[in-house]
């Protein structure tokens, strides 16, 4: 039988003593964990292993003994060690050995117990795997597996070989907190042998974290209880809210700094990592929401924008003019309907004087205005795109209504052309049933058809150009808009404490291990280095992305053509959580 024992390799130079560990018996594995050196009382050892158990409910024993031979004095250690077998009992008990400044080494796996079948060996061959035990440590295996709080022994059959070894080392991070400083009665040799790692800014942090995490998680329960008011509930408020980008901006951002000043904690990696993604998230969009601030009041660069934003404004206004005029005329040489044509093209002109009247009405308003945004981004870049594009709705509103009377006039041409092309076939639509029922009509009934089937064919193309023209006007504002939502949702989604550490530390994200080979001799035991395989960049913005309120395509492309070709409206950015109409 064929055991494999993992050996930190920080223990590679320790003193010999016992090896302690955990034994997983459906893998046959044994994962060493510290070695303990003389002089040690037994007793005290057990304590400490008990003391483990009940700190990170993983259960440890005492795997074998450790031999690093430095003299040839020390030769006769070995037989000291053997005997601590006696006080120690486990099955199999292991034997590793090392010679000083040399690469043999020897181990072995011997069983007390008489085989079950005769002319069985009592001992067992030994592959040796080294780990670096503190990136073993630190690091998160994916996907994480669930292994049940279990005695050394106890594993369970599903619990996977690499599962189970950085599930013992994460969870008797106790036995680490002790290094050959203290003055305990037990020392260990482990990966914090030479002290144990802190920073007095750490523990300072994390001294004032509690208090502070305290003072704004009653600050922000406070500004959601007054955000639940019934007062913004009412019907106006509550639907200019509900079509607000920032509205909706503002409840993520205050949901994100619940979660993050939550006093409480984090039940497992997982969520501290959310939490650790969410907290570097919010902290880029403030600096970059600074910068823009900064940028934007470095050389007064507001006045020079308010100034220049009324005589777009007329631009563009002249050229819809100017686009209107050509449609009531014979725009690319096409026939309209004159009569139809004139009352939809001054319908229209109409408008677009009010539009020009309603901007030159807010110009002494609109440095202001762009001031407050500027301002807003000490709340972050986000909340700056969603109020310009808050901006941009209002300012193309126009656009939006122009879109909406040629979509509503051409979709009742094109239902009344398809329910008077089914009279033409003896059919009807039926309502209650939800489908085409046939049915016989009149004489006089055929007649009226086929003066409106005519009338609406002839009304049709010009209806159609007007429906055209507007609908590529709306679809590059909804474009820009979109541009500016898929940022935002960038930002909120974007797990970037997660990418960080995939860049910086990739063995914290480890998507498995791989085997190198460091000796394959006859008669030696098969020595191999486990390391750590990153998780891809991929996989690890697919696992920590974060949730957003951005902008997503409530339509695939095929539907969203069938309703532009029908005239049926259509909202293609829409915030997350809204009622289709």
């Amino acid at each position: 039988m064929v055991l494999k024992a993992f050996f930190p390799t920080c223990c590679a130079s320790a003193d010999s003593g016992l090896l302690v560990g955990r034994w997983v018996p459906e893998q046959s594995s044994a994962v060493v964990l510290a070695v303990v050196h003389f002089p040690f009382i037994p007793l005290q050892v057990k304590e400490l292993l008990a003391q483990v158990h009940q700190a990170g409910r993983v259960g440890l024993a005492v795997l074998g003994t450790w031999c690093h031979r430095r003299q040839e004095a020390e030769e006769s250690l070995g037989h000291f060690l053997e005997g601590l077998g006696t006080i120690f009992s486990h099955e199999p008990w292991l034997q590793l050995c090392r010679e000083q400044g040399s690469k043999l080494w020897s181990c072995k796996a011997t069983r007390r117990q008489v085989p079950p079948c005769p002319g069985a060996p009592y001992e067992d061959q030994v592959m040796l795997v080294f780990y670096d035990q503190r990136k073993v440590l630190l690091s998160q295996l994916h996907p994480p597996a669930a292994l049940p709080d279990c005695l050394a022994g106890d594993a369970a059959p599903s619990a996977g070989g690499l599962a189970a070894v950085f599930d013992t080392v994460a969870r008797s991070e106790a036995l680490f907190r002790s290094d050959r400083f203290d003055d305990g009665p037990v020392r260990l040799s482990h990966w914090q042998s030479d002290g144990v790692e802190a920073s007095i800014l750490a523990e300072l942090a994390k001294r004032a974290s509690g208090p502070v995490c305290v003072l704004l998680a009653c600050l922000l329960s406070l500004v959601s209880a007054a955000s639940a008011c019934r007062l913004f509930k009412l019907w106006p408020l509550s639907f200019v809210w509900s079509k607000l980008s920032v509205c909706e901006q503002l409840r993520h951002r205050l949901e994100q700094l619940t979660l993050v000043f939550s006093t409480q904690k984090a039940e497992n990696p997982t969520q501290l990592m959310r939490k650790a993604n969410v907290l570097v998230s919010v902290l880029l969009d403030v600096a970059l929401g600074l910068a823009l601030l900064s940028w934007l009041r470095g050389k007064d660069r507001i006045g020079p924008l308010a100034e220049a934003l009324v005589p777009v404004a007329d631009h563009v206004a002249e050229e819809l003019q100017h686009l209107l005029q050509w449609l009531m005329g014979a725009p690319a040489g096409l026939k309209m309907n004159r009569a139809l044509d004139q009352v939809l093209g001054r319908f229209f002109l109409y408008h677009l004087h009010l539009w020009i009247s309603y901007i030159h009405l807010m110009s002494p308003f609109i440095e202001r205005i762009l001031w407050h945004v500027g301002l807003s981004a000490c709340l972050g870049l986000t909340v700056a795109l969603s109020i310009l594009s808050d901006i941009i709705a209002l300012l193309t509103f126009h656009i939006y209504c122009f879109y909406v009377y040629g979509a509503r006039l051409y979709c009742l041409k094109i239902c009344g052309l398809s329910s008077l092309w089914r009279l033409f076939r003896g059919k009807k639509w039926n309502v209650l049933r939800q489908r085409v029922d046939s049915c016989s009509y009149d004489l006089d009934q055929l007649f009226i058809g086929t003066l409106l089937f005519t009338i609406l064919v002839f009304l049709l193309p010009t209806t159609a150009l007007y429906y055209l023209v507007f609908t590529l006007l709306r679809l590059l504002v909804v474009a820009v808009q979109g541009l500016m939502h898929l940022l935002v949702d960038l930002i909120n989604s974007l797990p970037l404490y997660s990418l960080g550490l995939r860049l910086c530390r990739p063995y914290r994200l480890a998507a498995g291990v791989k085997f190198r080979v460091l000796e394959h001799e006859a008669g030696r035991p098969l020595r191999l280095l486990m390391q750590i395989n990153p998780l891809p960049y991929g996989r690890v913005v697919h696992t920590y992305r974060l949730p957003s309120c951005g902008c997503h395509p409530t339509h695939p492309w095929g539907s969203l053509c069938r309703k532009l070709f029908f005239g049926e409206l259509i909202y293609p950015w829409r915030q997350r959580g809204d009622k289709q109409a």
